[in-house]
């Protein structure tokens, strides 16, 4: 009787150790790889990054628009990825920039991928 327990705890303890799971990131991490640099910065500028709730593609409401903001840093040849990290002068509406330095602490921790796929989802606009 004790043996035939001990079998059958021996089984299914088998049973789960040999039980192959999918990280549940797989999907996913599928699914970034074929986002174009834009896809992602949608996304990004949209959930993560709050942006839109002080930028939309063609009306300044907080911040400036997107279109101008892709305008004149295309125009001046200006680096929104160093924006964003913090590190450039503001080169769209200065008088609007102790407001966005509030946002460098959710910018700063985004990877360079990132900064850079929300800098081409701004291009985007031009």
């Amino acid at each position: 009787m004790k043996t035939r327990i001990y079998l059958t705890l021996i089984v299914a303890l088998w049973f789960l150790g040999c039980k192959q799971e999918t990280p549940k990131d797989h999907r996913s991490s599928e699914t970034e790889e074929t986002q174009t640099p834009v896809q992602l910065g949608r996304e990004l500028f949209e959930g993560k990054g709050n942006c839109y709730s002080c930028h939309k593609p063609d009306q300044k409401i907080i911040g400036p628009s997107l279109q101008e903001i892709a305008k004149i840093y295309k125009a001046q040849n200006g680096d929104i990825v160093n924006f964003l990290k913090g590190n450039g002068a503001p080169l769209v509406d200065p008088s609007q920039y102790e407001v966005m330095k509030t946002n460098f602490a959710i910018t700063k921790n985004m990877t360079d991928e990132e900064l850079q796929a929300l800098e081409a989802y701004i291009y985007s606009f031009k």
